[in-house]
């Protein structure tokens, strides 16, 4: 390549000592990285140092010093890494497009976050099911170094161990669940069971498990109409019930309104005295007696007596 920029005109010197500035940069620059005896760790990141591939020692936050082409460092963050499940996982903030040829300016929050799609399972009925999730996970750094011996790199944790448990274990519980308790929300016992199973594994590879979240349990077309049908009959016999129960409790009303007026009537015949009767008469008089009365007949009203003859 040299040898062709010596060919070209002397008017284009400058040119040829640019494109070959250009060179020196992309060819000598990781080679000048991986000769540089320093190198930084971030605050939240953990560096282990290996000799031709034996584990030597942690590297803390900071500045730290390596032996050239004989040390090599891996990095493990410390901190929240999330993992999820999406119906498109490239389209997730979290999706990881560190092996994504086309995404490589794609910005993340941690370039340890991931995402993945759906987990696909039945249900204990046989009904199927897509499960979306979301967990946040840490390394401990206290066992940084006995996951990199057992496990490997950062990216090997979070494929053997976060992706095939969570998926695995999230997969199997939810076998032991009818479809009908899914569906009608008692979710948070299915996500607490695979939490537990999650705590246990995890904790024996160094990891500490700090929330999972089932976000969506998705059911077949098929199931939905089926239930929804369901609901609709039980809301009609619901509503059926219910109007046979008010029609009844009128009925009723209207019985026991006739009684009491039965009731009402008879009481008030028994308690009705001949003084309330004669009362009654004095009301209805209008102060005329009678012009004729046959034999030894009496005023036709008790305690009225004729006013005095005049002398």
């Amino acid at each position: 390549m040299l040898n062709q920029l010596n060919k070209l005109p002397s008017s284009t010197g400058f040119v040829k000592k640019v494109f070959v500035l250009i060179l020196i940069l992309i060819f000598g620059l990781p080679l000048l990285r991986s000769v540089t005896p320093f190198y930084s760790i971030e605050y939240g990141t953990v560096g282990v140092v290996s000799i031709f591939g034996k584990l030597e020692r942690l590297a803390s936050p900071g500045l730290n010093y390596k032996i050239p082409f004989i040390e090599k460092v891996n990095f493990f963050s410390t901190q929240k890494i999330i993992y999820e499940t999406n119906e498109q996982p490239e389209t997730s903030p979290f999706y990881n497009r560190a092996n994504d040829t086309v995404g490589s300016s794609y910005e993340q929050k941690n370039v340890s976050d991931s995402a993945d799609f759906p987990v696909d399972t039945t249900t204990k009925d046989g009904q199927q099911v897509s499960i979306r999730f979301t967990l946040r996970y840490r390394l401990d750094p206290e066992k940084i170094l006995w996951i990199a011996e057992n496990i490997g790199t950062q990216d090997q944790v979070a494929s053997r161990i976060v992706q095939a448990q969570s998926r695995s274990i999230t997969r199997n519980i939810a076998r032991e669940f009818p479809a009908s308790e899914l569906y009608t929300g008692n979710v948070f016992k299915y996500q607490l069971s695979v939490q537990n199973k999650l705590l246990d594994g995890f904790k024996r590879n160094g990891i500490i498990l700090d929330e999972f979240l089932v976000r969506q349990i998705k059911f077949s077309p098929g199931y939905v109409n089926a239930v929804e049908q369901k609901q609709i009959e039980q809301e009609k016999v619901k509503t059926e019930e219910f109007k046979a129960k008010q029609e009844e409790f009128i009925k009723q009303q209207k019985i026991i309104r006739s009684e009491g007026e039965a009731k009402s009537q008879d009481i008030l015949r028994q308690t009705i005295s001949a003084l309330v009767l004669q009362k009654m008469a004095i009301e209805k008089w209008n102060g005329v007696l009678p012009t004729y009365m046959g034999g030894n007949g009496e005023v036709p009203f008790i305690g009225v007596t004729p006013p005095p003859a005049q002398r």
